[in-house]
């Protein structure tokens, strides 16, 4: 690319060092997949980040990579969810080891997948921008200016951008982000409270005004304001007295907000790119979907992209399989990033309902939500993420595609410490273990059920049902293995 050289190839090229870029790069890097992450900031972990929850499905991909119980210890536990004021649901009976949000800040979470990815051997290079790219059959040239200005051209078999919002990468390949700004002029700062609120997620609407303070848990609170009234430039200068104002109408109290560490002003969109992916080149993450903080599901469905990439690009740029099994990362993920665009949005519009019909509408949803079990675990299976589920082709076992809990497993096992290391498990009734499975050794685990159970279920790397049968012979079971882990 204009006479630029061409320095070395990598089976993989990571944009963006945030939680997608990072949990991916670190996956590959496990694998045994050689993967560079590119990074346009310096090396620092910031604290001005605004995503503080982590839902019951990201703590259990967190789990199958060994993390989640440290996150735990560092993180507070929330068990009751509150919305539209009135509404609360428990969150005991999910059907997941992790029956809870999850309060922390998002930086913890960078630091934990940043450590791993180091571990693994993860290539990094701060400071390092793209400024273009192009693709072939056999690979993406990827041109960036690094630190100095030095300019320079980077070879891979594929490129993930998880570079945000603003992503170079989905720039670069032409791709529209259609959408538009649903939420302008909300304020962010960081502050100490004279008075602490009476719990761990604060947060309520009252006609224009909405309030939200979440904990970091070093004695400062994040507090997220909005009036839909004020509605000013992202460059108009914020001061505590206008978010103390906010809060107080949304609260009806500002908890003695005092010494402002850092306070910013921005806006949220709801957008969608059309396609995750085009040729070699994909998007994860912000790079790919944005939404409004409602739910808190923005760095969570960025987490579960990444771990629905990451496994199929190992098997792929491995060996072990043919590229199409990519095609399913834009068929799997797609209608997830749509489905969370839906219901983050509609969240904020019933909370900030104003029209009498809206304020109906609302109070309806919320019966419903209180009296009929099947909506409330639908809501909750949506909100949480162990609720979605992938399509099947046409003629597979009932249980292909769905999510696998972490279920136990003979010998005192569980499902999702036998997963760590991207590794597919096959679990089969405890008198049917047969075969030489040997051949896929180091990306398949071989466990029995801990129960009478009579399905074999072979379960992907990233914790969904790839193939089942019940009564399943030795050959059945070789046929499996060789179409879905490969060679």
């Amino acid at each position: 690319m204009n006479g630029t050289p061409v320095i070395g190839t990598t089976p993989v090229i990571v944009v963006g060092s945030g939680p997608t870029g990072l949990l991916l790069a670190g996956d590959l890097a496990t694998a045994g997949v050689p993967v560079a992450v590119v990074e346009r900031r310096p090396h620092r972990v910031s604290n001005l980040s605004r995503a503080f929850v982590l839902h019951a499905r990201t703590l259990e991909q967190l789990d199958a990579r060994g993390l989640a119980d440290g996150l735990e210890a560092a993180g507070q536990r929330l068990d009751r969810l509150r919305l539209f004021g009135n509404l609360t649901i428990g969150l005991d009976a999910l059907p997941s080891r992790f029956r809870h949000l999850l309060v922390l800040p998002q930086y913890e979470v960078e630091k934990a997948l940043e450590r791993r990815a180091v571990e693994a051997g993860v290539d990094f290079r701060y400071e390092t921008e793209v400024t273009g790219l192009s693709q072939d059959d056999n690979g993406v040239t990827v041109q960036v200016k690094g630190p100095g200005e030095v300019t320079e051209s980077l070879r891979a078999e594929y490129l993930v951008g998880a570079d945000g919002m603003r992503s170079a990468v989905r720039d670069a390949i032409g791709l529209p982000f259609p959408g538009r700004s649903v939420i302008r002029s909300v304020v962010l700062a960081d502050v100490r409270l004279a008075e602490q609120p009476e719990t761990l997620l604060t947060v309520n609407a009252v006609g224009d005004a909405f309030a939200f303070i979440a904990p970091f848990g070093d004695g400062y609170h994040r507090v997220i304001a909005w009036n839909r009234a004020r509605d000013v430039p992202d460059s108009e200068p914020v001061g505590l007295d206008e978010i103390k104002e906010v809060t107080r109408l949304a609260l009806g109290r500002d908890f003695g907000m005092h010494d402002a560490r850092w306070m910013s002003r921005f806006h949220s969109d709801e957008r969608q790119a059309p396609a995750y992916r085009v040729g070699r080149v994909f998007l994860a993450g912000d790079a790919a979907h944005v939404h409004t903080p409602a739910g808190g599901q923005g760095m969570n469905t960025g987490l579960q992209d990444a771990a629905n990439l990451s496994w199929k690009l190992a098997q792929v740029t491995g060996g072990h399989t043919g590229p199409e099994l990519l095609d399913t990362y834009q068929s799997e993920r797609h209608p997830v990033g749509k489905a969370v665009l839906r219901s983050s949005g509609g969240i904020v519009r019933l909370a900030m309902a104003k029209r009498p019909w809206e304020r109906a509408l609302r109070a309806a949803l919320t019966t419903v939500l209180d009296h009929v079990g099947p909506a409330r675990r639908r809501m909750l299976g949506q909100l949480t993420g162990i609720g979605y589920r992938y399509a099947a082709p046409r003629g597979s076992h009932p249980l292909t595609g769905t999510r696998v809990p972490d279920v136990a497993l003979a010998d005192s096992g569980r499902l999702y410490e036998s997963l760590r290391g991207g590794r597919f498990v096959l679990i089969t009734p405890e008198s049917e273990v047969h075969g030489d499975w040997g051949v896929h050794k180091d990306r398949l685990a071989v466990e029995r059920w801990a129960t009478s159970r009579r399905t074999t279920v072979l379960v992907r790397p990233d914790g969904y049902v790839a193939w089942a049968a019940d009564e399943a012979d030795p050959e059945e079971v070789a046929a499996a293995l060789a179409v879905r882990v490969g060679r």
